[in-house]
């Protein structure tokens, strides 16, 4: 990684504009939420980790939840110069890592956090342009704030650019 890369830790979120890189390693059942403004270069990477602050008494770490997390990094985003109307997101994570011999919905984090997720970016009215979700392996991605294109790697799954 050179000097225009910033890291996003888990449960944290941060921005950049262009020339910079925001990059996310270890996503399994945790979800990356990238916000884009292709007009003023401006991009947002959040790595949630659980879909809703209401279910925890810990919560006061916004960008650990899906419902804060995504609010607080599109409140950020417009306080250095990103346009609403101009956003676009992509997501990836939210895989189930363990099989579990259970129907018990509470165990699925990862499908609940992509159902969270897509939940906060409908009610913000944010369009989804892509994703890669789901599976049971993990990822880490790149978001480049010059173009918005996101950088997808996997062990044993490949890579791809969304």
């Amino acid at each position: 990684m050179d000097v225009n890369t910033i890291k996003v830790g888990m449960a944290d979120l941060n921005l950049a504009k262009a020339p910079h890189l925001l990059t996310t390693l270890g996503l399994g059942s945790c979800v990356g939420i990238t916000l884009y403004d292709k007009i003023n270069k401006i991009a947002g990477l959040a790595h949630i980790m659980l879909p809703s602050s209401k279910e925890i008494k810990n919560n006061e770490n916004k960008a650990k939840f899906a419902d804060t997390g995504i609010e607080e990094l599109l409140q950020s985003m417009l306080k250095i110069g990103a346009n609403k109307n101009n956003l676009v997101a992509k997501i990836a994570g939210g895989s189930q890592m363990f099989n579990f011999n259970s129907n018990n919905d509470m165990l699925k984090i990862g499908e609940r956090n992509v159902i969270a997720t897509k939940s906060k970016l409908k009610e913000l009215n944010i369009k989804i342009v892509s994703e890669d979700t789901g599976g049971n392996f993990g990822r880490t991605i790149i978001l480049d704030s010059t173009d918005g294109s996101l950088y997808v790697k996997t062990i044993g799954h490949g890579e791809k650019t969304i």
